[in-house]
């Protein structure tokens, strides 16, 4: 299957971020020109609605990624920046309707401000849902103390979207963090929301692991296994609790990691994901070509859309499929010849395939 057969498919993307001006600025004051290892890349509306044409996405959650406001050590200044985030999102998302979702950044790890941060942003600014970096500033989401904000999600049924930040140690040189450290810090994450028993107590919030959970459904049976000892529950309950998960595709819709994937979450937890705009739009269409290639028919439309529209019913009544705007001949061929060249990459570098 191929990207052209689906080129206008109605994914729905939960893993698309934003980097407003103001919040790019702020970055820069305090000396911070990068996210992960990567430089923070240009963003715009405008950009976002191209990329998500070129994949054929017709919506998208918008989130913040890391540092979020996790780069101020001012509680207040944190919870002052998280409101101005979650009103800028909250009018982009007004201004497109149908197409940008949001999940609110919340100025953690001050419990209660961020408690009180999504009450406002579920509530009055009707946010999808809410951005859980992994860790804020060396503590793991899953620790003690965070009681108030899980009840505050759980008594709004919230979705959580989890992404990683940069680990609470020095990075090794030569291994940029997004490239593996970002998947170990979901992996702790996850872990602790597990061992702790947080996805247990509050089963009203759904928890979303960016990149395919991290390390989580490679290593979910050698980790359940360590909590079942440490934890004295059965094994099998523990792996219930990492499979209760759901899992996006951004940068891992490839013919080693979606396999696992698919073996390891309960049907209807795969969610699509791009990573734009720190994945560039070569990447998406490399990921979302894996993706077309190695998922079935009915897997493919229930992780392009149908999975989503499960958790964001409001996004599920906004059109599957959107009118093409005019665009120049040139243009057109363009796109087209970008298309093919994205599936061509994807096929040579396949290990076996011809």
């Amino acid at each position: 299957m191929s990207t052209a057969s689906t080129g206008r498919s109605g994914r729905i993307d939960v893993h698309q971020h934003l980097i407003p001006p103001f919040y790019r600025d702020l970055l820069a004051k305090a000396g911070i020109g990068e996210a992960g290892g990567r430089a923070l890349p240009d963003w715009s509306p405008e950009g976002a609605l191209e990329l998500m044409d070129t994949l054929g996405t017709t919506s998208a959650v918008l989130s913040v990624s890391t540092p979020g406001t996790g780069f101020l050590d001012d509680m207040g200044e944190a919870a002052a920046l998280a409101r101005r985030l979650n009103d800028f999102s909250a009018s982009l998302t007004a201004q497109h309707p149908g197409r940008f979702g949001s999940f609110a950044t919340l100025p953690l790890p001050d419990i209660a401000a961020a408690a009180t941060e999504a009450s406002r942003a579920l509530d009055e600014l009707h946010a999808d849902g809410v951005t859980l970096l992994a860790n804020n500033q060396d503590t793991y989401l899953g620790a003690e103390g965070q009681e108030p904000l899980w009840r505050a999600l759980d008594e709004r049924g919230a979705v959580a979207f989890v992404h990683p930040a940069e680990l609470p140690a020095p990075a090794v040189e030569g291994i940029p963090p997004f490239a593996a450290d970002f998947l170990l810090d979901t992996t702790r994450a996850a872990y602790l929301l597990v061992r702790n028993g947080i996805v247990h107590r509050y089963p009203n919030i759904r928890f979303i692991l960016s990149h395919a959970g991290g390390f989580v459904p490679y290593s979910s049976h050698r980790m359940a296994l360590t909590i079942a000892n440490d934890t004295r529950r059965s094994p099998l309950d523990v792996l219930d609790d990492f499979r209760s998960f759901y899992f996006d595709t951004a940068l891992s819709s490839s013919p080693a990691a979606l396999p696992t994937l698919l073996a390891f979450a309960q049907p209807g937890h795969v969610l699509f994901g791009s990573d734009w705009p720190f994945a560039p739009t070569p990447a998406g269409q490399y990921f979302a070509n894996g993706l077309d290639t190695f998922a079935s028919p009915d897997q493919l439309r229930a992780i392009n859309r149908a999975n989503a529209e499960a958790l964001f019913p409001r996004l599920a009544s906004a059109p599957s499929s959107l009118p093409s705007p005019a665009r120049p001949v040139v243009r057109r061929v363009r796109r087209a010849a970008q298309h093919a060249a994205a599936r061509f990459l994807f096929k040579l570098v396949q290990p076996g395939t011809d």
